[in-house]
């Protein structure tokens, strides 16, 4: 159950130029339809083995920056 609006509470005029995020918008989407949401990560599974070591590789190698948008090989 949602809370009761706070009349204190108000957002400013200006945010209404804001529009839903993409991320937002696929989660809504995969909601609707059942499918499986990977944007957020939030898997219901634990990570294999292999993908942990590399991760820590990768942080042990200062390999700190998001991948450019198309990945990186």
């Amino acid at each position: 159950m949602s809370p009761a609006p706070n009349p204190r509470q108000h957002v400013a005029r200006r945010t209404a130029v804001f529009t839903e995020s993409v991320i937002r918008e696929m989660t809504r989407l995969a909601l609707l339809h059942g499918a499986i949401n990977l944007a957020q990560g939030y898997p219901d599974f634990p990570a294999p083995d292999f993908i942990k070591r590399a991760a820590i590789d990768a942080i042990n190698a200062d390999h700190n920056q998001y991948a450019i948008t198309w990945g990186a090989p």
